[in-house]
C-alpha cells in the first residue's frame, strides 16, 4: 500500500510539472506573437477586487471597447490576409474604437454630424420636456429618424427605438406624433414594436400597434413578437399582438423565392410559437395561439415534412407536448381543435421517453383515449367551419348574422 501511494503522488507530480510547463510554453507563445491582454480591459476587470459591469465602466468613461473584444494585437500589423480577402484600416482598428467603427458604418449621417446626441440620450433617460423642446428646431426635426450612437449605446438606433427600448410610452407617443417612422430597423433588423416586447413594455407595445406598427416585425430577423411573447408566457402582449392581426405560424417568413435551407429551417418545429409556448408550460398562451388559428398540427400550411428535422425531435406539436411533459389541459386542446393524432408514433410514447422529460401520465392516457374513441361530429363541425373560414377571417366571426352561442362556440369561448 505504501509503494501504491509513493506512486500515485510521483504521477500526480509528473502531471503537475507537465502542466505548469504547457501553460508556460502557451503563455511564451501568446508573448512570441505579441498577444496580450489590453490593460484596464473588462475582462481583466471583473476578475479583480473592484469588478464592475461593462455598462458601469462604459458610463463612467473609463472603459475601454476593445475589452469587449477579448485579446488583441499590439501594435496590429500592416495588412491582415485570411484567404483571399484584406482587411482595411478601419476593421483592423474597430477593436480599439468599438463604438467609433459602429458609429462609422452605420450611422445616418457623417461622423461630425453625430456629434449632438442629445435628442437620443433624452429618449433613452424618457426626458420629455428635452424631447419637446428639441423638436421645435428644424433642425432636429429633421433628424428624428437619425440612427445613431447615443451616450449609453452600442449599436445605431432611431429615438423612437431606444425609447421603446426603455419602455417611456409618453416618449414613444410624442415621437411617433411629430413623424417618427414606427417600422425603421436597427443594424440587427429589430423594430422598436420587437424590443418593446422583448423588453415587456405593454404600453409602448399598444401605442405602436396603434400608430400601425407591423406586428410581424421585420423580415430582416428570424425572431417575431409573437414567438417572443409566447416563450415568455406574457398573455396580454399576445392578445394585442393577435388583436392587431399578427401572424400566429410563420408564413410570413416564407417567400417563393426562399432558398431550400432557409426555408426548411423556418419549417421546422422550433421557430414555432406554439411549440416554443407548450416547450415553456405556457398555457394561456398556449390556447390564445390556438384561437388565433395556429396550425395543431404543424405551423406550416401543406404536409408535415420532417426530412429537416434534427434526429429525434417531434415531427408534430402534440409529441412535442408529450415529450415535454405538459400537463393533459395541452393535449385536450389539441384534441379540440382539430390536431391530427395519427402523426405521433406510439413507440416513443413508453414510460421511459427519452425526451427532455419523462411523459406526464394523466397527458398520455387523454391522448390514448381521444385516438381509441371516434370524435363527435359537434367538434368536427367547428373544426370545419373554422378551416374553412381560414385564420385570417376569425376575427370576423363576432360580426356574423349568427346566435350568440354559435358564435362563443365557434370562437371556443
Amino acid at each position: 500500500r505504501a509503494r501504491a501511494a509513493a506512486g500515485r503522488r510521483g504521477r500526480r507530480g509528473r502531471r503537475g510539472r507537465r502542466g505548469r510547463g504547457s501553460r508556460a510554453q502557451a503563455a511564451s507563445a501568446r508573448d512570441r506573437q505579441g498577444l496580450t491582454e489590453p490593460p484596464g480591459s473588462v475582462s481583466a476587470a471583473l476578475r479583480g477586487p473592484g469588478a464592475r459591469l461593462p455598462l458601469l465602466w462604459s458610463l463612467r468613461g473609463h472603459c475601454q471597447p476593445a475589452a469587449l473584444g477579448g485579446w488583441r494585437r499590439h501594435p496590429p500589423p500592416p495588412t491582415v490576409k485570411r484567404g483571399r480577402r484584406s482587411f482595411s484600416s478601419s476593421e483592423r482598428t474597430r477593436g480599439p474604437n468599438l463604438k467609433e467603427w459602429l458609429r462609422e458604418q452605420f450611422c445616418d449621417h457623417p461622423l461630425e454630424h453625430c456629434e449632438d446626441t442629445r435628442l437620443h440620450d433624452a429618449a433613452y433617460v424618457g426626458d420629455l420636456q428635452t424631447l419637446r423642446s428639441l423638436l421645435q428646431e428644424e433642425s432636429y426635426r429633421s433628424r428624428i429618424n437619425e440612427k445613431s450612437v447615443w451616450c449609453c449605446g452600442w449599436l445605431p438606433c432611431t429615438p423612437l427605438r431606444i425609447a421603446a427600448t426603455a419602455g417611456h410610452g409618453n416618449c414613444v407617443d410624442f415621437l411617433i406624433r411629430k413623424g417618427a417612422e414606427v417600422d425603421l430597423v436597427d443594424v440587427k433588423g429589430q423594430t422598436a414594436l420587437y424590443v418593446a416586447v422583448v423588453n415587456g413594455h405593454l404600453e409602448s407595445a399598444q401605442i405602436l400597434l396603434e400608430a400601425g406598427a407591423d406586428p410581424n416585425g421585420s423580415r430582416h430577423h428570424r425572431s417575431t413578437p409573437v414567438y417572443h411573447a409566447s416563450r415568455v408566457g406574457r398573455a396580454d402582449i399576445l392578445k394585442a399582438l393577435i388583436r392587431y392581426g399578427a401572424d400566429v405560424d410563420v408564413n410570413h417568413h416564407l417567400t417563393p423565392d426562399a432558398q431550400p435551407p432557409f426555408s426548411r429551417r423556418l419549417t421546422s418545429l422550433v421557430v414555432c410559437p406554439l411549440y416554443i409556448s407548450a416547450a415553456y408550460h405556457n398555457l394561456q398562451c398556449f390556447k390564445l395561439l390556438l384561437q388565433a388559428g395556429a396550425n395543431p398540427d404543424f405551423n406550416c400550411n401543406g404536409p408535415v415534412n420532417t426530412q429537416g428535422f434534427y434526429r429525434g425531435s417531434p415531427g408534430c406539436v402534440m409529441d412535442a407536448v408529450l415529450r415535454h411533459g405538459c400537463e393533459a389541459a395541452f393535449v385536450s386542446l389539441l384534441v379540440e381543435f382539430g390536431a391530427n393524432l395519427n402523426l405521433v408514433k406510439w413507440e416513443s410514447l413508453g414510460p421511459e421517453s427519452r425526451g427532455r422529460r419523462k411523459v406526464d401520465p394523466e397527458a398520455l392516457q387523454v391522448f390514448k383515449e381521444a385516438r381509441s374513441v371516434p370524435r363527435s361530429l359537434l367538434n368536427l363541425c367547428r373544426v370545419a367551419v373554422r378551416r374553412a373560414l381560414g385564420k385570417y377571417r376569425l376575427h370576423l366571426i363576432p360580426s356574423l348574422p349568427l346566435p350568440d352561442p354559435i358564435k362563443k362556440f365557434l370562437l371556443y369561448e
